[in-house]
């Protein structure tokens, strides 16, 4: 059986480890999750009273234009239809983008320690990934990574992929950063530039903007956004993308026709429209993250102030020992030796009582645990 060497030499994704093969493993009752920045409210009441009430034509396909949902979305984001499409999650845009824009041995750019599905699809569809380090404070270097591109002709580089904000890091690039950048390899007809604002609805800071306001002054320029994480709908697997409308047409053509089921696609036009959701969301995340700093702090743990619904901090010990005597506590986070952090681990916001439980268990292993020189 012959297999291309791009796809050997992938590293599966390792998701955060589920409740039920905790339990399963460790003969506990009572496990907290907060590895996986899902939403810790759930999803939107009016998502969930939505899709109870098209249980019934589940005998019937899904729209494949998915008007209702793109009317939607073109209403509150502001875009026009032919400028929007959808998704089996941000990962379908993320694997079909790189499908589209790049042939075998050409690159795709990013930064270190950026979401793994932008290598994962690089690798899958032949193309080299090529990664620029990230400067002081975990963020990512834009200038670095113009600067790369420019420096490497040779690499046929013809995606660059933002994460803004980053998971894990949690950091973000600002909105002078951004101009910058932009100002330097926007408006290319060899390159397309995606900023992937998974959280963009988290974020706190004043100097932060999001890429879509530069739609109409970039013709090279796709922002994804997801409804996994602020509208809580991580199970129906849904992300959106604004982009030129010539993107999108030729997204559409390689796109399955049913890659959004019906219950994702009725949840999705419900919950933009819970406002108070939304906001309720923003709030549990900005309240959680506060408490972690504070119990962080008191536990001399280093930490990286976040615009996600997460945090990533630095345990100052072996991160795979911390998460073995957290999980053996009921206690899910995750480490992210993946990213090549070898003490740092990343927590999610949950509801009160998780965060507390979770920040007194880590004290207690933190006691058990010599601080390491890893790092």
């Amino acid at each position: 059986m012959k297999i291309s060497p791009e796809i050997l030499n992938l590293v599966p994704y390792r998701p955060g480890k589920p409740i039920s093969e905790t339990q399963r493993e460790y003969g506990l009752k009572t496990v907290y999750k907060l590895a996986s920045n899902e939403n810790p409210l759930g999803c939107s009441p009016k998502a969930l009273e939505a899709v109870r009430g098209a249980l019934e034509q589940q005998n019937l396909y899904p729209d494949p234009s998915h008007y209702e949902l793109l009317q939607t979305i073109s209403k509150l984001w502001g875009f026009p239809v032919k400028q929007i499409a959808v998704g089996n999650g941000s990962d379908e845009l993320i694997d079909l983008l790189t499908r589209i824009f790049c042939e075998p041995k050409e690159g795709v750019l990013t930064s270190v320690a950026a979401f793994n599905a932008y290598e994962v699809s690089a690798g899958a569809n032949r193309a080299a990934i090529r990664k620029v380090p990230l400067k002081e404070g975990f963020r990512f270097d834009l200038k670095g990574i113009a600067d790369y591109y420019f420096a490497h002709p040779e690499e046929n580089i013809r995606l660059i992929f933002v994460s803004n904000p980053n998971n894990p890091t949690g950091t973000y690039a600002t909105k002078l950063e951004i101009e910058d950048f932009l100002a330097r390899v926007g408006n290319r007809d060899d390159l397309m530039i995606v900023f992937d604002e998974a959280y963009n609805e988290f974020v706190r800071a004043t100097d932060y903007a999001s890429a879509q306001n530069y739609m109409g002054t970039y013709n090279n320029l796709i922002v994804l956004r997801t409804f996994s994480k602020i509208y809580g709908l991580a199970g129906f697997r849904i992300g959106a993308m604004i982009a030129p409308e010539a993107v999108v047409e030729v997204f559409n053509r390689v796109r399955k026709p049913f890659n959004v089921n019906d219950l994702a696609q009725v949840a999705a036009v419900a919950a933009l429209q819970d406002n108070s959701f939304l906001e309720r969301s923003q709030q549990i995340c900005w309240k959680g993250l506060d408490y972690f700093y504070g119990k962080l702090t008191e536990m001399g743990l280093p930490y990286v102030q976040s615009q996600g619904n997460f945090v990533m901090f630095d345990t100052l010990r072996d991160a795979s020992k911390v998460h073995e005597s957290l999980l053996r506590r009921g206690i899910i986070l995750r480490p992210i030796l993946n990213y090549g952090f070898k003490t740092q681990m990343r927590i999610s916001v949950g509801l009160d009582h998780e965060n507390e439980a979770a920040m007194t268990a880590l004290s207690e292993v933190l006691k058990e645990i010599p601080v390491s020189s890893l790092g």
